[in-house]
């Protein structure tokens, strides 16, 4: 195969993937634990009622509605934004992988990286089309 001369090396791709986890989980660890602050700030001393079931109010149901809560900095809507971020970053890794398989035209890995990202989609909206 013929492949672009450029600074793409698997090194630095590899390096590149490594550190987009890294940071992807050190920003959700870090909205998380702001969230957590937060939340324990204004609510830890409330009792919680165990005698009635609440299920998730709406606005922690929607990626909208925690983007909108988060930056209101409510601290329940931040500590779903960390987990939305953390769920993300796999995520972003392997959208990432199909454009570093693309540019270096390995077109097998790119249709295997795509029915990954496809399937990793398809789950997280809850395996509904």
């Amino acid at each position: 195969m013929n492949r672009p001369s450029s600074a793409w090396t698997d090194q630095r791709v590899e390096g590149f993937v490594a550190n987009l986890l890294r940071s992807g989980v050190e920003v959700a660890s870090a909205v998380v634990a702001f969230g957590g602050i937060i939340f324990l700030t204004r609510h830890g001393r409330a009792m919680p009622g165990y005698g009635h079931f609440m299920g998730e109010p709406l606005e922690y149901r929607s990626i909208s509605g925690i983007i909108m809560g988060a930056a209101s900095l409510h601290g329940r809507n931040l500590i779903q934004l960390g987990l939305l971020l953390l769920i993300g970053t796999p995520i972003a890794r392997v959208a990432f992988s199909v454009v570093a398989f693309a540019y270096e035209r390995d077109r097998l890995y790119v249709v295997i990286t795509l029915i990954v990202l496809a399937v990793l989609l398809f789950s997280l909206a809850g395996g509904h089309l």
